[in-house]
């Protein structure tokens, strides 16, 4: 099975492979949109990409891609305990770091510590953690830092400065495997949709979200995108507990078509 993930080698998005299948042939690629594309092209059967954290909350880049860009499903999950390490290309003091490296999201989950003891620093943002660490040891300059895992630090052979300085020590992502197809019902799944409306009235969203409450389905995440075409308007993605197969769970859906203008129901797997 081929798996393809936000790489290089070392990345959070490659332990959250290891740890769903250690058998896999795992395929590293530059960006979130590359391994859907990978995924929708064929080049390999899944792709895992982090949807949400607990300090920073849902990955945009994902929720578009699912929302507007490809045509795939969500076939599972997994959520990985994300423990930050600021390194070096030696054990600099933290009083001549001048830049530090490091993917948006882990920039924002340590926020609290960057201001605090390097308000001073320049943060320049990289497409993953990993590769912050390996353009940093490629680099010359060795005042730059990056901010990463330590397995990445292993990997390229970094030295760690600082461990765990993440914002909350409970920090943690979750991630989905996207695939051509969803999961089989297991018994206790969850089920991502997402959809909009053509215009706006008081009470519109919490009437749709009635049609669950009232079949006693549990409403476990909401949260809105643009829509990308007008400004205001927004595309809501869900997720629910139960398997898009259920009858209470289609009845659902069903009354739920009759009142937005465009409706995805993004997979339904396993609810970890």
């Amino acid at each position: 099975m081929k798996i393809a993930y936000l790489g290089p080698p070392g990345s959070y998005s490659e332990e959250a492979v290891k740890n769903w299948d250690s058998t896999a042939e795992l395929i590293p690629v530059d960006s979130i949109h590359a391994v859907a594309k990978c995924v929708s092209d064929g080049k390999v059967d899944h792709g895992m990409v982090p949807i949400e954290n607990s300090i920073e909350g849902g990955v945009t880049s994902t929720l578009d891609l699912l929302i507007h860009d490809f045509d795939l499903s969500i076939s599972g999950e997994s959520v990985l305990t994300i423990k930050h390490c600021l390194m070096g290309q030696t054990n600099l003091d933290m009083s001549k770091i001048t830049k530090i490296f490091s993917h948006p999201q882990s920039l924002g989950q340590c926020r609290n510590f960057l201001n605090t003891i390097l308000p001073s620093v320049e943060l320049i943002a990289s497409l993953s953690n990993s590769r912050a660490v390996e353009e940093m040891m490629n680099g010359k300059d060795n005042t730059i830092a990056a901010i990463a895992s330590e397995r990445a630090a292993n990997i390229y052979k970094a030295q760690i400065i600082k461990r765990d300085i993440q914002d909350n020590l409970n920090n943690a992502t979750r991630f989905v495997l996207l695939s051509h197809v969803d999961h089989a019902p297991t018994g206790n799944d969850k089920t991502s949709l997402c959809f909009e409306y053509d215009g706006d009235a008081p009470g519109i969203l919490s009437e749709s979200l009635r049609e669950f409450a009232s079949r006693d389905i549990n409403l476990v995440k909401i949260e809105s995108r643009p829509n990308k075409v007008d400004l205001g308007k927004y595309v809501f993605f869900v997720d629910i507990e139960g398997h898009r197969t259920e009858d209470k769970v289609m009845a659902a859906i069903s009354v739920l078509e009759t009142q937005v203008s465009k409706i995805k129901i993004l997979g339904s797997y396993p609810n970890q």
